[in-house]
């Protein structure tokens, strides 16, 4: 009954709001949605093919406890800087009017710098790069496209496949039994896959206002069965109080943004919203155990959009308002065995800068109307 409680109260969350790419935290992996990163480019004639890519960007550098920061990190120079840079490359097509498929290739080049990973003596920096794990979707337009001009919902089912490295590694210094550098797996944040199989259900929706002015939302959830993945953290080094730290889990994901769209002009629009992402501490499905950072990221979410003719631009910063790192699963379990309060930190970004460039290849038959095309450009 708490699974199915805890699945309702997701499906409400999202229906309510969201948006499709992660936002910056140590915690929160880089992901986007498998059907497509906007409702224009799901709308989508019998045969038609969109094009495109989108890149993120985020450097993480703040730390908290909970929604507390501590500022002492950067004073003292023992911050853990992340760099990420991801980049998806994705085509959907349409099966008809109303059903469309999708493919997302993401790559990723991540670095992190810190103190505490290299014997705490001197900064050096980890990397990693390469392919992130594939996703396939298919999405369904719940009312007629054509008939249904001033509001519509689409859902979304794919699949997320293991085919990132889960187990890049990379030198770190001072480490070894007399302090010689190791090869060792990079920390979770920056790996450039997680190791399982993952199903993701995700859903779109605009509303029409006013003339020139659309409400949208959109979310996902990724849903991650596979508990750990059975690469080391090497965590119990730091500390013996870390030994159930010592495997990486595989976390389930989940992003909701919701806001308003106001048409500037044929060729421009704008949007104003909020989102929230977030690692949860506990997954829907499968156990709970390993190393995770839950952690969640409230952010406003402006952004512009330029489309002209079958070319679209759209870029998004959203500025993180709250960031929290609750207490994880091994945290409370700690917390248990020792009878001392414990709560990790993690690393969070002031903002993420999303850039998307798209390009639709129209088939030769008939087409939608320009008419239902502009009234979704509108909206972006």
């Amino acid at each position: 009954m708490a699974n199915i409680y805890r699945i309702i109260v997701i499906l409400v969350m999202l229906l309510a709001a969201s948006h499709l790419e992660a936002q910056g935290c140590v915690a929160i992996r880089h992901f986007s949605s498998c059907v497509g990163n906007s409702l224009e480019n799901n709308l989508l004639d019998k045969g038609d093919i969109q094009i495109g890519m989108n890149y993120r960007y985020f450097k993480s550098f703040r730390h908290f406890r909970g929604t507390e920061e501590e500022p002492d990190r950067i004073t003292n120079n023992t911050e853990v800087i992340n760099y990420s840079h991801a980049t998806d490359f994705f085509a959907t097509i349409g099966i008809n009017k109303r059903i469309y498929t999708s493919i997302t290739i993401p790559t990723v080049f991540n670095s992190r710098s810190s103190l505490y990973e290299h014997g705490r003596e001197e900064r050096n920096t980890t990397f990693s790069r390469g392919l992130g794990d594939i996703r396939f979707g298919l999405g369904f337009w719940v009312l007629n496209p054509e008939e249904n001009l001033n509001g519509n919902m689409a859902i979304g089912l794919g699949v997320k496949l293991p085919t990132g490295n889960y187990n890049a590694s990379d030198i770190f210094y001072n480490v070894g039994p007399n302090g010689e550098p190791q090869t060792r797996p990079v920390d979770q944040s920056i790996q450039p896959g997680d190791g399982g199989f993952g199903l993701t259900l995700d859903f779109q929706i605009y509303q029409k206002i006013s003339t020139g002015f659309f409400g949208y939302a959109s979310g996902f959830y990724l849903l991650n069965p596979r508990e750990t993945n059975g690469i080391r953290t090497f965590r119990e080094t730091l500390s013996p109080i870390l030994e159930n730290e010592s495997i990486m889990s595989v976390p389930d994901q989940y992003s909701i943004r919701s806001g308003l769209s106001h048409s500037i002009s044929p060729l421009l629009s704008s949007s104003l919203g909020a989102r929230f992402d977030c690692i949860p501490v506990k997954d829907l499905i499968g156990g709970n155990e390993g190393f995770r950072r839950p952690g969640n990221v409230l952010s406003i979410d402006p952004g512009l959009a330029i489309n002209k003719k079958n070319l679209s631009f759209n870029l998004n910063v959203p500025f993180a308002i709250r960031r929290d790192r609750p207490q994880s699963i091994t945290d409370l379990q700690t917390e248990k065995s020792t009878g001392t309060p414990r709560n990790g930190d993690a690393a969070f970004a002031d903002y993420v800068i999303n850039f998307g460039v798209s390009y639709r290849i129209p088939s030769n038959k008939v087409k939608i109307s320009p008419e239902l095309l502009n009234e979704f450009k509108k909206q972006e």
